[in-house]
């Protein structure tokens, strides 16, 4: 009988550096474009800045934490995140600063955030939206001699959490000064579920408002920091919000944040866009992001005359938002004959995908497509790992992910 090897386990697109795409990685693989990438961090950074407004980028997207250590580099105020699990692997790398955009809802979560409030380094934020929410965490973090930051979610009727109209702001804010273990330190909104034909208009009413209820509750003396924190927006309507907020964040009595994330990696879907949407709108940005996300998969079966199956499916790129879109394509270190831009994936299943070609291009088994996507946070979850890569396709440094 064969003496079993003693192999380890092989991560899904993992690779040493210096290893070339084309000839020493098992693919699929998750790629990142080094200068696409940095480009795209200092494009942020620099559009924050200009706004005079801070950026806490939304770590969810991407969840690596070596990007999470790029944007605070460059300048960023602190991390977005969605959940206490991501907030407590973010503190874990590093990440002294968190906006928790979510309610902070289950005594097993309040438990997680409460450890790392015992570090005074640490400042967290989360948000609350509901009076009981304000009783289970003041009663919470109160047993515990703790002080927990909340912020305010402000939402719209149909959208997804938060205080459907300006009274029940305001309400709440009254609960929550009534809770010794509670600070209250802004307020927060989501302008994403805002859509429709009018939805430029809606948006930017919607960070008047949010701004407006700042002001009257700052008045008030509602929050606990001289210069509470408005923040809002996502990834494709960043520029409508930071419009809004400078246009009425008069003396810079608060402090505006950003919460993009998906921009660090950008896609070629509904984010390239959204893209174009900005720079229709700001004449004055001359160049928006750069598509740094691709997805690489090799030609796995040619089974009929103008089909491809490709090996790469549901368990490898996100495909709620549109699916992948070929860009390039290799064979044995050059760049197949033909169009490959002119194929399309016509449908994913768990891994394959199926793919139709273009008039004339002959494909062979092995050629490697590389593939752009829509929508990267889900295209990230799905990987432990992403490889940074130079302009020659080498990996330059292997990206872990902690969803």
């Amino acid at each position: 009988m064969p003496v079993p090897l003693n192999l380890p386990a092989v991560e899904k697109g993992a690779a040493p550096c210096g290893a070339s795409l084309l000839h020493d990685v098992s693919l699929p693989a998750l790629v990142l474009n080094g200068a696409a990438l940095a480009h795209n961090l200092h494009w942020m950074q620099a559009f924050a800045r200009a706004s005079g407004a801070e950026l806490a980028p939304h770590g969810k997207t991407t969840m690596m934490p070596a990007l999470f250590a790029r944007q605070l580099a460059a300048g960023a105020w602190g991390i977005t995140l969605a959940t206490a699990v991501q907030t407590r692997a973010a503190y874990a790398h590093g990440v002294r600063r968190v906006l928790m955009a979510n309610q902070l809802v289950g005594a097993a979560n309040m438990a997680l955030i409460a450890q790392l409030l015992a570090d005074p380094t640490f400042e967290f934020h989360c948000l609350v939206d509901h009076p009981d929410n304000v009783a289970d965490l003041a009663a919470f973090f109160g047993e515990r001699g703790l002080r927990l930051n909340v912020m305010i979610e402000y939402g719209v009727v149909g959208g997804r959490c938060g205080c459907r109209s300006e009274q029940e702001v305001l309400d709440l804010a009254r609960a929550i000064g009534a809770r010794p273990a509670l600070a209250l330190t802004g307020i927060e909104g989501y302008e994403g579920v805002i859509h429709g034909e009018h939805a430029s208009s809606g948006i930017r009413e919607f960070a008047a408002s949010l701004v407006r209820l700042a002001v009257d509750l700052q008045a008030e003396g509602a929050f606990a920091l001289a210069r509470p924190i408005v923040t809002a927006s996502g990834s494709a309507w960043y520029d409508l919000v930071a419009e809004a907020f400078a246009s009425r964040n008069a003396s810079g009595r608060f402090l505006s944040v950003l919460r993009p994330g998906s921009y660090v990696a950008h896609d070629h879907g509904i984010y390239k866009d959204a893209q174009c949407g900005v720079l229709e709108r700001r004449a004055d940005l001359h160049e928006g992001l750069r598509p740094a996300l691709e997805v690489w998969a090799h030609v796995q079966s040619l089974p009929e005359p103008g089909l491809a199956v490709v090996a790469l499916g549901k368990r490898d790129v996100a495909y709620d938002a549109g699916l992948p879109v070929p860009l390039r394509g290799y064979r044995a270190g050059a760049t197949v004959a033909g169009d490959v831009a002119g194929c399309r994936v016509t449908a994913v299943m768990d891994q394959h995908a199926f793919m139709t070609l273009a008039p004339g291009l002959e494909l062979r088994i092995g050629d490697i497509i590389a593939f752009g996507t829509s929508h990267p946070c889900l295209s990230f979850d799905k990987w432990r790992v992403g490889l940074l890569v130079d302009e020659q396709w080498r990996v330059v440094e292997c990206l872990e992910t902690c969803f």
